[in-house]
């Protein structure tokens, strides 16, 4: 089966910006003429101004700032232009039912065409310029009506000026549209803006979320000691190197990134009932004090990984993220901010915006920069109780956002253990707590990582090097 095409337009291109040109100037002169006509009722200005002018706008910002990677997003603006067309005095087809039953059906088609090609369910996509002469020459045609019917040629141009440019300038961006021939996977309908769509789930596997909903009431507990004898030594090897706070969570770290480059559907997330992929973007997420008090105030930080990543790779941009926030005499200037300034939000009103905020997120509408600042938004949560001098605990998933994992290590335990000869003998462990979300992979597949996972923490030293083969996870 021939896979999707993907396509793309691009700022470099002049036509992108004619286009632009041309929408901004439809809206600015739909504006123009309703003002000089004078305002009607306000069911008429949200349907013949309000609703045209933003469906234009957001097909513009959505073709200069996300037409890279979102060009099949400029649908929706396309579909609210079709909703104005419907709803709007029909100067063309005028009283006649049929016709304007043939119109309707006309608009219908010209969105579900626009939105398959652009989409890339279709390949050609010439077919794009074709459609746009068939509303240029109607827009001609009732230019050409009302100059017959006595209105001077200037006023009927003028009249008809925002649909001409409107089509005209979508018209030229047909010109600028290209293909990705990457051969990478690129964002479509259904996609969020942290996550690919998984689309070849078994029935089963596809429906368990919408009858286990929370993901707090489908967490697995999963819990290990691992010997840390060579741990140990490898921590040592490493600081004598020079990286010399290299220590036990780097290690454990590591050994998970390295987990997903061969198991990759750990990688998964659950939102809305859907289940997603965040590919090879893996995303630690950890709760840091500026100083080891009560006093101190705690941060999140936010670490990007990819399963290439070695234990040093780890290293330096784990320790990075924390000497950014240790760095600053204030608390993050991100998610802390923004924390702040949701406080000043009046209780009642602020319980609104956390319900719109979890809509959003539901609907995958979250704004991409709130789920990069969002702690409760990524791969991993990993905790130290061992800092603290404390077991491991089992910490709980949060209902809101989409972390699947959260994992514990407690500080260093050293046990008398007898060996088969007779012989006792002191082996130092730490402790290992995690809780995980069932929905994303079934019993097996967890079983099998933490297998895979305990052999690489007996053998640090081969994350040392990049992984021989990364799996890619399915469509």
């Amino acid at each position: 089966m021939e896979r999707k095409i993907s396509l793309f337009v691009s700022r470099k291109n002049a036509l992108t910006w004619l286009m632009a040109l041309c929408l901004v100037g439809s809206a600015v002169a739909r504006i123009v003429i309703a003002c000089l006509k004078g305002s009607g009722d306000s069911q008429e200005v949200w349907s013949q101004i309000v609703l045209p002018v933003a469906a234009t706008l957001l097909y513009v910002l959505i073709a200069l700032f996300n037409g890279k990677e979102m060009f099949y997003k400029t649908a929706i603006g396309v579909w609210g232009m079709a909703i104005y067309y419907a709803i709007r005095p029909h100067a063309i087809v005028g009283g006649n039912g049929f016709v304007l039953g043939l119109y309707i059906v006309c608009l219908l088609f010209f969105c579900l065409a626009y939105t398959a090609i652009t989409s890339g369910k279709v390949r050609f996509v010439w077919l794009l310029a074709v459609m746009m002469l068939a509303p240029l020459g109607a827009v001609g045609y009732l230019c050409r009506h009302l100059i017959l019917s006595g209105m001077p040629i200037a006023d009927a141009l003028i009249a008809c000026s925002p649909d001409l440019l409107f089509f005209a300038g979508l018209l030229l961006l047909t010109f600028a549209i290209r293909v990705h021939s990457d051969g990478a996977y690129h964002p479509t309908w259904g996609d969020r803006n942290d996550g690919r769509k998984i689309r070849t789930l078994a029935p089963m596997a596809q429906i368990t979320a919408y009858f286990q909903v929370e993901r707090n009431t489908c967490t697995n507990l999963f819990e290990e000691a691992f010997e840390i004898t060579h741990i140990d030594r490898y921590i040592r090897q490493k600081r004598r190197e020079g990286y010399t706070d290299f220590g036990i969570t780097h290690v454990l770290l590591a050994a998970y990134v390295r987990g997903i480059a061969k198991y990759p559907q750990l990688n998964r997330f659950i939102s809305g009932q859907k289940v997603y992929s965040r590919g090879n973007d893996i995303q630690y997420c950890m709760v840091i004090k500026k100083e080891m008090s009560i006093d101190s105030p705690d941060t999140s930080i936010k670490v990007h990984l990819t399963p290439q990543d070695t234990a040093i790779d780890v290293y330096e941009k784990l320790n990075a993220a924390v000497e950014r926030v240790k760095a600053t005499q204030e608390l993050d200037q991100g998610i802390d901010n923004l924390i702040m300034y949701l406080n000043m939000i009046p209780s009642v009103v602020l319980k609104f915006v956390v319900w719109l905020l979890k809509l959003l997120d539901y609907f995958g509408m979250l704004p991409k920069f709130l789920t990069e600042l969002s702690p409760f938004h990524g791969s991993l949560f990993f905790t130290s109780m061992g800092s603290l001098g404390i077991p491991p605990i089992y910490h709980h998933l949060y209902d809101f956002g989409n972390i699947p994992a959260f994992g514990a290590f407690g500080c260093k335990r050293r046990a008398l253990e007898v060996l088969e000869d007779g012989t006792v003998v002191q082996k130092k462990y730490i402790d290992v707590k995690f809780c995980l979300d069932e929905r994303i992979v079934d019993g097996y597949y967890y079983a099998t990582f933490f297998k895979y996972y305990r052999r690489l923490l007996a053998h640090p030293e081969v994350l040392d090097n990049p992984p021989e083969e990364v799996v890619s996870d399915i469509d």
